[in-house]
């Protein structure tokens, strides 16, 4: 299933400078791994050594964050679009 990703400006280099991405994928996890596939250089900003998402990397379907779905491995519905939001911190 084709899957819109929408990259933060921060990470838009990888991309070659697009601010949406298209890519294959059923779950977030396999459209964020599809991501890295086409444009390498985003699973080690998004990811830890583990696997796991980094902890100031969100991930949204649609408006909903994906640690309160079933992470990355939430289904990705047809024509809805998975958003990287990298955490801004403060003070």
């Amino acid at each position: 299933m084709s899957v819109k990703v929408r990259i933060p400006t921060q990470l838009r280099s990888l991309a070659g400078g697009a601010g949406e991405v298209e890519v294959e994928g059923e779950t977030v996890g396999d459209a964020l791994k599809a991501l890295d596939a086409s444009h390498p250089g985003f699973a080690e900003r998004l990811f830890d050594e583990a696997g796991n998402l980094r902890r100031f990397v969100n991930v949204f379907l649609g408006e909903e964050d994906i640690r309160f779905l079933d992470g990355v491995n939430t289904s990705v519905p047809a024509g809805t679009v998975v958003s990287v939001v990298p955490a801004v911190a403060g003070g």
